[in-house]
């Protein structure tokens, strides 16, 4: 398959991209690595009249934490520059990301597909708009208005739908807070799928003991969400399997081709508990 035409533009700067989307209108898309968007367009299934390519923008290519201990990572860093980065970067409070990016489809997919494209797409399986939700990040966009920060349970709206307005520049990702005991699992059929389910974990611990967390889940509804049910068991001191069942009780999972709701829900009653032990083990 080949894409239907567009026009090609290429971006100097973000306020450069910022311009091009706001004089261009929904009909453009903005284009980094490509590894989503290119296939849909081959697909047919996006067809726009224009590509926005800021491939160029080094500027968006950037992994550190500030003086807070606020770790920021640029909306065109690859997901294998996350997966290879320093461990003084990384570990031990955001270890997490690397070991979710073997997750991510295979190693040609990581070395091109970048985190702000992502978390752009807002695919609900991705695992980066799975732990935004998860550790409470915050999504940075720029536009003709300025700055803003959002915050990625607000961020994501639907199927493949985000709160970035059309003329809006996805920028930086930041995860305020170091999240030492997290831990990403999933399900897909073969190594490298799209995830039918997944989970995301993290716990609250002092002293030995969970005294909180956050758990949200993938695969299981238009967009990435936390489970408040599953939340207020690990608060209250129950077990893992308590918690990971609360999860799949309060969920309302769809069903395809790949399996029904009774299916989804065994599978984030695994998922959830395996995370949960995963993530206290750390």
């Amino acid at each position: 398959m080949k894409p239907a035409p567009f026009r090609y533009h290429r971006a100097r700067s973000a306020e450069d991209a910022t311009r091009l989307l706001s004089e261009l209108g929904d009909e453009a898309k903005v284009i980094a690595g490509g590894q989503s968007l290119v296939a849909m367009m081959n697909y047919r299934l996006a067809r726009p009249a224009h590509l926005v390519d800021i491939g160029g923008l080094r500027t968006l290519d950037h992994l550190h934490t500030d003086a807070d201990g606020a770790l920021h990572i640029g909306a065109l860093t690859t997901h294998h520059t996350v997966e290879t980065a320093p461990p003084d970067v990384l570990e031990p409070g955001f270890g997490v990301l690397r070991r979710a990016m073997g997750w991510i489809g295979h190693l040609p997919i990581r070395t091109r597909g970048t985190v702000g494209g992502s978390l752009a797409h807002a695919d609900a399986t991705a695992e980066w708009c799975l732990l935004a939700v998860a550790l409470g990040a915050e999504i940075v966009a720029e536009g003709p208005r300025g700055s803003r920060r959002i915050r990625a349970e607000d961020f994501f709206l639907g199927y493949y739908t985000s709160a970035l307005d059309p003329d809006e520049l996805l920028v930086e990702i930041v995860f305020p807070r170091p999240a030492p005991h997290a831990a990403l699992t999933e399900f897909a059929e073969r190594r490298g799928d799209f995830a039918i389910v997944a989970a995301a974990v993290s716990l609250d611990v002092a002293g030995g003991a969970v005294h909180g967390g956050r758990v949200a889940l993938g695969g299981v509804a238009p967009a990435p969400v936390r489970v408040p049910e599953a939340e207020a068991v690990l608060a209250g001191g129950g077990t893992f399997a308590e918690c990971a069942a609360a999860a799949a009780e309060a969920s309302d999972p769809p069903g395809d081709a790949a399996g029904g709701p009774e299916y989804r829900r065994h599978l984030i009653r695994t998922l959830v508990r395996r995370a949960c032990e995963e993530a206290m083990a750390l």
